[in-house]
């Protein structure tokens, strides 16, 4: 997953760059200002940074951001979640405009702030010159112990949360155990008086269809009645009518060929006919008026109607609402279980501790390890005989993250007593222990690109090649870019980029007077203009033969 390439257009000072990186352990130097951070602004602005029109170069209308990363297999379900295609390389890219208006992709497709954070956080670890400042914030100093442990703390957050749901919940229930009261008594109340009904689902169209029917009786009887007797009255009725006419084109039928279909149309219809007045004789065997039936459904119905009325609702909805009481009821009910409700909140507070107890078994495990190893680096940055102490504060409560607060305690020198990383003195000290900490911790993350941005300041010498050693041994496993103003840093790089400032002239004013602009670039140094790098970082701007003699002298164990 290393790094392959950056390019920027409009960015700051930079007016276009295309960057093509490589593995092992790269420098970035150049003069004071000459914009050697921009290059990690960019990375920190593809990988979801906040986006800042500030950032936008003067005069253009948007900024372009892209950087290039090996694809990796193991991202491969988070891209596909994500609705991203997954191929050999993945490509982060980001635009700002002058109206701060940001608008991101990953391989192609679009993408919000927080997706490219969250692959960015895969990909690239960033050490800021400032990283000693995040050894003060107690949930920085946990996540490193816990990277160093190896510990997930999700299962715990998530017990945590439970416990706090079910104690908000044994809370809310004492809290409003008479309110609760009255409200289940007025629930039960309704639901009784519901249930004399006991309306069914569809018991309302049913008892509609049912009492319209009967209502109208003795009018559909008449009906039937009438219908039936049109058509078997014994001369004129519909039947004896059809019949005669069929038989009168039957007889001719031989000589009209088309007489014989009209005949047989009528002899159809007069055996649907007949199929009618069978099923009206049927209607009125079985139908009759009934009053007292009629009686009973509009009881029935007046009950629906009176408590549709009580309670505001159509009476076909009398069903679902007795539901939903019931429900509500069942609710309340378990609401006021409050012992139910205490040992729920009994097992959620068990599950945490449980939880919690792992987790601090398993830091209280690594702390000395991570201590160790931190103490044994700063030996070679300059701090000879000093000391790193991870130590372990128990809680007087549990909290979110655990039973124990971590805090991180440093002895600059031997004989010296462990003191907070904040209130060690000097700001060499301070960043040397970041440095510690940045190379020990290294190894942790997934991700196989490490930026150092200026970690080295302040510190210079014997402890500036321990540094520059210790980064290029780095270089061996993961991809290394560090932006240094150490000459004995930059010396133990595999690669060497040189960042420069140049002025320009352009005609851009009203009266088409020069107007200067300043821009940023950034090319690769090799053979000759690395050791003239070398000696101007030694010796400044006047490079002389002494620190060009001194530079070959750098570069040569390097590059034998």
């Amino acid at each position: 997953m290393a790094l392959r390439r950056i390019v920027l257009r409009d960015f700051v000072i930079v007016r276009a760059l295309e960057l093509d990186l490589t593995e092992g352990f790269t420098v970035l130097t150049g003069e004071t200002g000459a914009g050697k951070s921009i290059l990690i602004d960019a990375l920190q602005l593809a990988l979801g940074n906040r986006a800042d029109a500030g950032a936008v170069r003067e005069g253009a209308e948007r900024l372009d951001v892209s950087a290039e990363f090996d694809a990796d297999p193991a991202l491969g379900a988070w891209l596909e979640e994500g609705g991203f295609e997954a191929g050999d390389t993945l490509l982060l890219r980001r635009t700002v405009d002058t109206q701060g208006r940001s608008r991101g992709w990953i391989n192609g497709s679009p993408a919000t702030a927080t997706q490219l954070r969250e692959l960015g956080a895969h990909l690239l670890d960033i050490h800021g010159q400032h990283a000693w400042q995040s050894l003060t914030r107690p949930d920085a100093v946990r996540g490193l112990l816990d990277a160093y442990a190896g510990v997930r703390t999700t299962p715990l957050d998530v017990a945590w949360q439970n416990w706090r749901q079910a104690g908000s919940a044994l809370e809310a229930a004492r809290n409003a155990q008479e309110s609760l009261l009255r409200e289940r008594e007025r629930l039960q109340w309704q639901i009784g008086e519901v249930d004399k009904l006991a309306p069914g689902a569809d018991e309302w169209e049913e008892l509609s269809g049912q009492h319209t029917r009967l209502a109208n009786a003795q009018s559909l009887i008449d009906a039937a009645q009438a219908a039936a007797g049109l058509l078997e009255e014994d001369e004129q009725g519909a039947l004896a009518l059809l019949s005669r006419a069929a038989d009168r084109l039957q007889d001719l039928a031989h000589i009209e060929p088309e007489f014989k279909a009209l005949g047989d149309e009528l002899s159809g219809s007069l055996a649907q006919a007949s199929d009618a007045l069978h099923a009206l004789h049927g209607y009125l065997r079985r139908t009759e008026t009934d009053a007292d039936q009629l009686q009973a459904l509009d009881e029935r119905l007046g009950l629906w109607m009176s408590l549709a009325r009580r309670y505001r609702r159509p009476p076909e909805e009398l069903p679902a609402l007795l539901a939903s009481w019931r429900q509500e009821l069942q609710t309340l009910e378990a609401q006021a279980d409050l012992a139910a409700l205490e040992q729920a909140e009994q097992q959620a507070r068990l599950a945490f501790d449980k939880e919690a107890r792992a987790i601090g078994q398993a830091r209280k495990k690594a702390a000395p390890k991570l201590a160790a190893a931190i103490t044994e680096a700063m030996q070679g940055l300059g701090m000879q005989g000093g000391r790193f102490v991870v130590e372990l504060q128990p809680l007087p409560q549990p909290a979110r993250h655990g039973l124990e607060d971590i805090a991180f305690l440093v002895a600059g020198h031997g004989g010296g007593t462990p003191r907070p990383v904040g209130k060690v003195a000097s700001g060499g000290e301070l960043s040397r222990i970041a440095l510690a900490i940045a190379v020990t911790t290294s190894q942790l993350g997934t991700a196989q690109a490490l930026i150092f941005d200026e970690v080295d300041t302040g510190i210079g010498g014997a402890v500036a090649d321990t540094v520059g050693r210790l980064m290029r041994q780095l270089g061996h496993d993961r991809q290394v870019l560090a932006v240094t103003h150490l000459p004995q840093v930059a010396a133990c790089a595999d690669h060497h980029l040189r960042v420069a400032k140049r002025t320009l002239n352009a005609a851009t004013t009203p009266g088409g007077k020069p107007q200067p602009i300043t821009e940023s670039t950034v090319a690769p140094l090799d053979g000759e203009g690395r050791m003239h790098e070398i000696a101007r970082m030694l010796g400044g701007e006047r490079v002389s033969a002494a620190s060009l003699a001194h530079a070959r002298e750098m570069l040569s164990p390097q590059e034998s």
